[in-house]
Formats: C-alpha cells, sequence, structure tokens
C-alpha cells in the first residue's frame, strides 16, 4: 500500500494530513464506472457539528483504530492526505487514510514525527518506555524506529508543556 509519504519534512511546513469529524449518517459499497460495487470500499456520508455534509471514501487501506467496525450514528474522525488531489464538488469528498470512532477515554493523533518524536504541528512529543505496542497498519509488530514516519498515535493523556508529552497507548505506523 503506497500512500505516497515523503521522507525529510521541515518543521512548519503544511501539515501533512486533515481531518473532518461527525457522525456517520449513510455507509454504502462504492460503485466503480458503471459496474456494481465489489464491497471493498465504502462511500462514507458525514454530517459534522455545524450540520455539513462530507463524503469519505473507506478503501481497505485505510486503517481504523481498533480495528473497529463503524456504522451509520458513530461519531468518528477520518483524516486524509491534505495534499492528495481531490475532485472538487460539493459536498467534499476525502480518501480516507485512517478512522477512529470519537471516545472521550482517548485522544487519536495522526501525523509525520520526526527523529525527536515531535509530530509536524509541533503540538506532541512522544515519550517511548519500552512498553508502548508499535505495530504496522496489518497489526504485525514494528521492528525499527517510529522517528521519521507518519504515525497514528493513540493517548489517554499529557502534559501541558508546549509541546504536550505522552507516553502513548499505541502507536502504528503508516508504512509506505
Amino acid at each position: 500500500m503506497d500512500f505516497g509519504f515523503q521522507n525529510g519534512r521541515e518543521n512548519g511546513s503544511t501539515p501533512r494530513f486533515g481531518s473532518v469529524s461527525g457522525t456517520i449518517v449513510d455507509m454504502m459499497p462504492v460503485r466503480q464506472g458503471g459496474r456494481r460495487a465489489n464491497g471493498c470500499m465504502l462511500f462514507v456520508t458525514l454530517e459534522t457539528e455545524a450540520g455539513d455534509t462530507v463524503n469519505v471514501i473507506l478503501t481497505p487501506a485505510a486503517f481504523v483504530v481498533d480495528f473497529e467496525t463503524l456504522s451509520v450514528g458513530m461519531d468518528v474522525t477520518f483524516w486524509y492526505l491534505a495534499d492528495a488531489p481531490m475532485i472538487l464538488i460539493y459536498p467534499p469528498q476525502y480518501n480516507a487514510v485512517a478512522a477512529a470512532r470519537n471516545k472521550t477515554s482517548r485522544i487519536v493523533d495522526v501525523s509525520w514525527y520526526g527523529r525527536d518524536l515531535v509530530n509536524q504541528e509541533q503540538t506532541l512529543q512522544l515519550k517511548l518506555d519500552g512498553s508502548v505496542d508499535i505495530r504496522t497498519t496489518n497489526n504485525q509488530y514494528f521492528q525499527g524506529s517510529p522517528a521519521e514516519h507518519d504515525l497514528v498515535v493513540v493517548y489517554e493523556t499529557s502534559t501541558r508543556s508546549i509541546p504536550a508529552q505522552t507516553t502513548p497507548k499505541e502507536i502504528v505506523v503508516l508504512c509506505r
């Protein structure tokens, strides 16, 4: 799976990922051209808190936190590549890279993390103590350093420093 990731991002550059949050109001298999849908991709319609409609394409390559099955009525956040080409239609339509059900007991950050394990936005620094579960999107143990990768970071608490510091519960590396 190739998300087109690039290495060597500089601090202060445009964020790599955008996100959209809302309540799922519809999910249906994606049709490809005039053919029937094969069931592998889903067309998800969200209603944001502001009442706007946003569509998201969810492919098998998109990572879903906790491998949770998404359904109508769930409050979710989808992340997408901010610099990816997209069609200019209304409502907007994004191709999801990651998704997570919104829960008050956890925080999810999707970003590129540099050598010092600070995210691209300079808002979160990871503290790894050996207990952190680091995996790939297909749930295999990651065998390298998570530094200088696009990561999905799941955590519960952080310090109030700038950047905030956390020992995450889980890290998922979005490998090329």
